[in-house]
């Protein structure tokens, strides 16, 4: 298996791809064993999931030998291969946890899906990333709408048309990296510390009010929606332990 799950002793959840000697590409299998890793983890009572790679770099995208298979089949069984990566982002888009990916080296193609559809991504200084598809004719249809999402449509007239390197300072102020750092694991480690140090259930419950919030017209109905939500939390019995931690001046019982 090219794809591993592993839970860490604070209740993380680890995602590696191993293709260090095909740059992290994926196939048809690679894409399989994504989705079932990441659908066990989006069961799990984890406080996060982490998204990396072995070796120099985060993902080449497509496996080559598998865009030339791909390009000998016919327009059905293209579509179903492509229904499978489509699967593969909306799962992760989906995931109920607080996910991160930690992006080193190169990240072609597909790979920027990846990264869109993760919540919080970090970069090391040195990685270089290109929406790639139309310099062999192709184009980045199924991780569009992640990555649209993420960069803007202004950003995408550029980079979908262009192919253009670009790296990761760029891709910071794009919005597709949030953090660039020389020191990717320590920079990953203090994140989840900072997810860790918060609510576990308002954590997953505030992922999921800007799913229900974004790009929504503020109606009537949306108004008492955020307003049950808070109410709905302030009595929980998380948030009236966050509540009384906060007033007391200790620690809430999460973080002991």
């Amino acid at each position: 298996m090219s794809v591993t799950l592993q839970i860490t002793k604070s209740n993380v959840a680890v995602l590696v791809l191993s293709r260090p000697e095909k740059r992290n590409a994926f196939n048809s299998e690679v894409i399989h064993e994504l989705i079932q890793c990441i659908e066990h983890a989006n069961t799990l009572d984890i406080r996060a999931l982490v998204l990396k790679t072995d070796g120099k770099h985060f993902s080449a995208g497509a496996d080559l030998a598998w865009m030339k298979s791909m390009a000998d089949n016919n327009y059905a069984d293209n579509l179903a291969d492509s229904m499978q990566l489509a699967k593969l982002m909306q799962v992760l888009a989906s995931s109920p946890h607080p996910t991160i990916c930690a992006v080193q080296g190169a990240a072609f193609g597909g790979a920027l899906g990846l990264i869109a559809c993760c919540d919080i991504a970090l970069s090391k200084d040195d990685a270089q990333f290109c929406l790639s598809e139309v310099k062999l004719g192709l184009i980045p249809a199924v991780i569009s709408p992640y990555v649209i999402k993420a960069i803007g449509e202004r950003a995408a007239r550029r980079y979908f048309l262009t192919a253009e390197v670009f790296d990761a300072h760029t891709a910071k102020q794009l919005g597709l990296i949030h953090q660039v750092t020389g020191n990717l694991d320590c920079a990953l480690d203090n994140m989840l510390q900072t997810l860790i140090d918060n609510g576990p259930v308002a954590v997953k419950a505030a992922k999921a009010l800007i799913n229900d919030v974004a790009n929504k017209p503020i109606t009537d109905e949306l108004i008492e929606l955020t307003a049950e939500r808070i109410a709905k939390i302030r009595v929980s019995e998380e948030g009236q332990e966050g509540l009384t931690a906060f007033f007391d001046k200790r620690s809430p019982a999460w973080q002991l």
